[in-house]
């Protein structure tokens, strides 16, 4: 039986989150003031003493989660033996650093820089996010491209669970069109823009030039991308499918369901909070989770 070591994304974050680690391991507590040193501000006041707003920053938020991740990954004093990797959105980049292909200097560094381009983007062109239950995922694709606007699928989570995103009128429009096919909800999210949109296109390309700067490794085990949703074992490619993640759905149900396919038994979440364990055991009932 396979291991599947797998990183949340944004949300996934709580006030103190990481103290634990930062107090009892020496070089956890090096890794997080390294970060500090590297992000130019005290990012573990924030994740520490912060208030839930506070955390709600996507430049604080995204650094804060792949932190956490990464330092629980290599310092938490827990064995991780991992046979694949994948991270749901900004997860993505946690995994990388788990099997390789980015140091995690450099992957920090794209993460920061990755939320000021993603808030930059909220900030140009307004947009939201809204959890759809209870409805067919074709059925939600196919109500989506009958809207007059942007509204797309933007995270398939786990069977029936499946997130869309887009321009706020459209993404209402869609939420009422929705719940007349018999959605159980369509619920907007708490959410600063329309992310795996078409509207973070602005964000793409800032990302693209820093990822283009960034010395990416072989990775030595593959990571199951989300905008492929199957092993990846490429540098390039991971590099490509990293750009593209941001304007693209994030095909978690599939991403799982392709390890499960692959030998994988067992999936580990590596990071604050269970959301994924919930997913997981959504999707594959019969894998183990922790």
């Amino acid at each position: 039986m396979k291991t599947a070591i797998v990183f949340p994304g944004q949300g996934s974050q709580f006030p103190g989150m990481g103290k634990d680690l930062y107090d009892a391991n020496e070089q956890a507590r090096a890794l997080f003031e390294r970060a500090n040193e590297v992000l130019g501000f005290r990012i573990t006041d924030d994740m520490f003493f912060g208030t839930e707003d506070a955390l709600r920053q996507t430049r604080v938020t995204q650094p804060a989660i792949f932190l956490h991740s990464v330092a629980r990954f290599l310092h938490s004093g827990e064995d991780f033996p991992a046979d694949m990797v994948a991270g749901h959105s900004l997860g993505e980049f946690s995994a990388l650093v788990a099997n390789g292909t980015l140091a995690f200097e450099d992957a920090l560094r794209l993460v920061a820089a990755r939320a000021q381009a993603m808030q930059e983007a909220c900030e140009k062109v307004p947009g939201t996010m809204a959890a759809v239950l209870g409805l067919e995922d074709a059925k939600v694709e196919e109500i989506c491209a009958g809207i007059d606007g942007v509204v797309v699928p933007a995270n398939y989570n786990c069977p029936g669970q499946l997130v869309i995103s887009g321009a706020l009128d459209a993404v209402n429009a869609a939420c009422e069109q929705l719940k007349a096919a018999g959605a159980k909800r369509a619920l907007l999210l708490p959410v600063g823009g329309a992310f795996h949109s078409p509207l973070m296109e602005p964000a793409r390309e800032k990302l693209a030039a820093a990822i283009e700067a960034t010395t990416f490794h072989e990775p030595h085990c593959p990571v199951y991308q989300n905008v492929t949703a199957y092993a990846v074992n490429d540098k390039d490619a991971i590099r490509r499918h990293l750009v593209e993640q941001l304007t693209a759905p994030v095909r978690w149900t599939q991403s799982v369901q392709a390890m499960v396919n692959d030998g994988a038994g067992r999936f580990l979440e590596c990071g604050p909070g269970k959301v994924l364990q919930g997913l997981v055991k959504k999707i594959a009932p019969a894998a183990e989770v922790g």
